[in-house]
C-alpha cells in the first residue's frame, strides 16, 4: 500500500483546547478528512461521519485495543466495505497496524493505532514523510543534473554569430 500524506504549512493547533476541534482539523490537515466547514459525503457534521467516528470513537477511545472489522461495522453502523475504505486510508498514513487474529480459529485481523499510541504512530508517519521527501530531493538533484548536462557538452559559441555577406544586385556569373 502506498504511503500518502498531505503536507501543508500550518500553524500548530496548540492554543485550541477542544479535543474534537483539534482532531478534526488535524485529520483534515493530513488529508484523511475532506476540506471545508462540514465537508463529507452525505449530510451532517463531520463529527457524525464514519471517517471521523472510526478514529474518535474507536481507535482513540482505547488506543491499544485491536478492533476487528465486524466490531467496527457494528459500532459505526455501516458496511464492511466502508469500514475497510477508511481503515485503508489510515493505513496509507502508516498510523494503523494489523494485529494478529483472535484465538477463535477464524484468523481475523485486528487494527489499532501503531504502537497503541497516537504520538508514536505519528513518529512512524513522520519518518516515512522524511524518507519520501529525501527521495524527491534525489529526483530533483537528478533532474538538475540532466538539465545542466547539454550545457556542459556543447559550450556556447564565442562572440556574435557570423553575418552572411550581402548579395550584390545584378551581379551574375
Amino acid at each position: 500500500m502506498p504511503f500518502e500524506l498531505v503536507l501543508r504549512y500550518t500553524t500548530p493547533l496548540t492554543p485550541v483546547s477542544d479535543l474534537d476541534e483539534v482532531l478534526t482539523e488535524f485529520l483534515r490537515m493530513v488529508g484523511y478528512l475532506p476540506e471545508g466547514q462540514d465537508a463529507r459525503a452525505g449530510e451532517g457534521p463531520v463529527s457524525e461521519s464514519i471517517a471521523y467516528r472510526l478514529v474518535r470513537e474507536c481507535f482513540l477511545k482505547d488506543t491499544s485495543r485491536p478492533w476487528y472489522a465486524d466490531e467496527l461495522t457494528a459500532v459505526l453502523k455501516t458496511s464492511k466495505p466502508s469500514v475497510y475504505r477508511h481503515i485503508n486510508r489510515l493505513k496509507s498514513l502508516d498510523m494503523l497496524e494489523e494485529v494478529g487474529g483472535a484465538n477463535d480459529g477464524k484468523g481475523r485481523k485486528g487494527y489499532r493505532l501503531r504502537y497503541g499510541n497516537l504520538a508514536k504512530a505519528w513518529d512512524f508517519t513522520e519518518a516515512n514523510a522524511q524518507n519520501a521527501l529525501r527521495r524527491y530531493r534525489e529526483t530533483v538533484n537528478h533532474l538538475q543534473t540532466l538539465i545542466e548536462a547539454p550545457r556542459a557538452e556543447s559550450p556556447p559559441p564565442k562572440g556574435p554569430p557570423p553575418k552572411a555577406a550581402p548579395k550584390e544586385k545584378g551581379a551574375s556569373r
